[in-house]
């Protein structure tokens, strides 16, 4: 084998501990295979895999023989390998393959995909690397791929303190709480009722994995931290590039088992959109990863914590390392490879400004070519996404070579940009595109709005929990929507009628329910609900039309009927028909998958004086179904 060169060869290296590294730290890398092992050290720590599955079945570190939970069965973990070989090994790196080959004698056993599964270990470094080489060739049968991730269960007599944020941290409880009798499951499995809790202090929240759910821009380091001895275990993912549906995406993090989950792709909060379909005989190829697990330790055990802190700085230092040159599959493209793309994004709204204004931190991307907004369904390809600066500028770096549309969405304004033109990125590209124009959805001016555009239901009334169904973690706190049963909250705001929202009066920060769900009567029926917006016109075009724009955030099995002043209409003047699986309120969500609706409205169907809008959901076999609106708003007729 020839020598390696790389000028950031090492980048977990460059990272600051809370205090000295441990005694071996500057040993090179081996590796020793047996029959059922292959065995990765490099003087900090030892990964030990099954051969030739590829399943991670043991980490030394920092004197502890294994991080991981040693009562979990080796053969319950994940997609097995068939083939191992060392692609590279010496001093100061080694990098090892198991893959698993697909054949027609598999069909309807295995998924028609040819699976390689790698790990990296490299000199000086708190941690290993592991990517997976997915590929579905000419001539295979047809899928769908639900989910793919990584997950590593650790040890639960050890890791019980969970971070995921600065303010999203705290003691987590055992695997053995979530079962009788100390756990009792409410409406759906995950989530569960804490009775009789292991750790006292514990008793009467509730647990549920989707608690923890981030957005994929957010989504970049979390993990487990164990006190005795302070050793902290984290999965730092550098690049949202091979995860699917764009940065608002959200996705599984860490959660009780202790469960640590690297999510590439998921149909969480979007539904069977987000699952790639494959047709028989098409090709396709993709690179997920690398991800980063990484160990860190308080030598002194001052202060545990401190070690969130520095899995902080080794994200930064991962992210600023992407895309990694050790990485030694040609699949997986290198800085050289890749191409770069500028520009600035202005937005056109006449009845805003005469002037365009700057796209203030809009997010810019480019994914596969598709139609305007499809981004948000595209999950075969890759995706680069940054925010605008200031003044709309934008700088898009470390693309693989493709080809693409450049997409846009701009917080403050409804609907999506996507320029005609198709970019094909080469290697060593550095496209300047120039001024873009984003003319956002417009008929007239505005007569009043609802809420913020921001594709998000956060800035409308999310209610206190039910006392008896918290997670304390979220009290007094930013994501208050996290909290479990908010959906049974609004028939206990709304006893006797429907939320009804007059323009010039109502606040939609205190008086529009966050969530537009079904009225529960008893313990198994639930009535449809319908939602008035009223408001005065001093005056009316009978012969102009109107236009009503409706965002939703998020919708789940549900329809939105819209009628105008005749609430007893049998056909309603617009309906959406039944929409979204994105299961946002189930999962204490607040947005889901975007929809943009631009109603006509005739003249004649509004009247002098008070109007009302009826907005009725009358899909009602779940309390689960509905909608979270993300912005309303009514225009006059064009030229008024």
């Amino acid at each position: 084998m020839g020598k390696l060169s790389c000028k950031n060869l090492l980048p977990c290296c460059m990272g600051h501990p809370p205090a000295t590294s441990p005694a071996g730290a500057t040993a090179g890398v081996s590796v020793k295979v047996s029959d059922r092992y292959v065995e990765i050290k490099n003087g900090i720590f030892e990964l030990m895999l099954s051969n030739p599955d590829g399943i991670v079945t043991g980490v030394r570190y920092n004197g502890v023989d294994n991080l991981m939970e040693i009562l979990n069965k080796e053969d319950n973990r994940g997609i097995k390998g068939t083939e191992f070989r060392i692609i590279y090994q010496d001093e100061n790196q080694a990098e090892v393959s198991f893959v698993r080959t697909w054949d027609p004698s598999l069909e309807g056993k295995a998924v028609p995909l040819n699976i390689d599964k790698r790990f990296i270990v490299l000199r000086g470094c708190s941690g290993f690397y592991t990517y997976g080489i997915y590929e579905h060739q000419e001539g295979w049968p047809g899928f769908s791929l639900g989910e793919t991730r990584v997950a590593f269960k650790l040890r639960k007599d050890k890791f019980h303190y969970m971070a995921l944020a600065d303010d999203r941290q705290r003691i987590m409880p055992m695997p053995e709480d979530r079962v009788p009798p100390r756990g009792q499951q409410l409406a759906y499995p995950e989530a569960v009722l804490l009775v009789d809790p292991i750790n006292p202090d514990l008793r009467g929240e509730v647990d549920d994995k989707y608690q923890y759910s981030c957005e994929d821009q957010y989504n970049n380091v979390h993990g487990w931290i164990s006190f005795d001895p302070p050793i902290g275990f984290w999965q730092i993912t550098p690049s949202d590039e091979f995860r699917t549906g764009g940065p608002v995406k959200q996705n599984l993090t860490s959660h009780v088992g202790p469960t640590m989950l690297a999510m590439f792709l998921s149909g969480h909060y979007a539904g069977d959109d987000l699952t790639p379909k494959f047709l028989t005989g098409e090709y396709w190829k993709k690179v997920h990863g690398p991800v980063f697990m990484y160990l860190n330790s308080s030598w002194d055990g001052s202060d545990p914590t401190l070690l969130w802190e520095d899995a902080k700085v080794q994200m930064m230092i991962e992210k600023e390392s992407w895309p990694y040159c050790f990485a030694l599959s040609d699949d997986f493209q290198k800085t050289e490879q890749r191409g770069c793309i500028s520009g600035r994004l202005l937005v056109r709204d006449r009845y805003l400004d005469d002037a365009d204004l700057y796209a203030t931190s809009a997010y810019v991307g480019l994914a596969l070519p598709g139609d305007v907004g499809s981004w948000q369904r595209e999950c075969k390809g890759y995706q680069f996404w940054c925010r605008a600066e200031d003044d709309g500028s934008f700088c898009i770096r470390n693309i693989v070579a493709g080809d693409y549309n450049l997409y846009a969405w701009v917080p403050g304004f409804i609907g999506d940009y996507k320029l005609d033109t198709k970019l094909t990125i080469s290697s060593g590209d550095d496209i300047y595109l120039g001024d873009l124009v984003y003319e956002p959805p417009r008929d007239g001016p505005t007569m009043w709005e609802i809420g913020i555009p921001d594709r998000s239901a956060s800035e409308f009334y999310v209610p206190d929990p039910n006392p008896n169904y918290v997670n304390r973690l979220y009290i007094n706190h930013p994501d208050r929507f996290r909290q479990y049963g908010l959906w049974e909250r609004y028939a206990e705001l709304y006893p006797d009628g429907d939320l009804v929202y007059t323009i010039g009066q109502s606040d939609y920060t205190t008086d529009w329910f966050f969530a537009q769900v079904n009225r529960r009567t008893d313990q198994s029926t639930y009535q449809p609900t319908t939602w008035q917006i009223k408001f005065n016109l001093d005056s009316v075009s009978p012969n102009s039309t109107y236009k009503f724009r409706v965002a939703l955030a998020s919708s789940a099995n549900a329809e939105l009927q819209v009628r105008f002043n005749d609430q007893d209409r049998t056909a309603p003047h617009f309906t959406t028909g039944l929409i979204g699986k994105d299961n946002t309120i189930a999962r204490h969500g607040i947005h889901g998958l975007y929809w943009l609706f631009n109603i006509d409205v005739s003249g004649a169907w509004l009247v002098q004086g008070m109007n009302t809008i009826y907005l009725k959901q009358p899909r009602n076999q779940s309390p689960f179904q509905g909608l979270m609106y993300d912005y309303l708003r009514m225009e006059g007729p064009s030229g008024s």
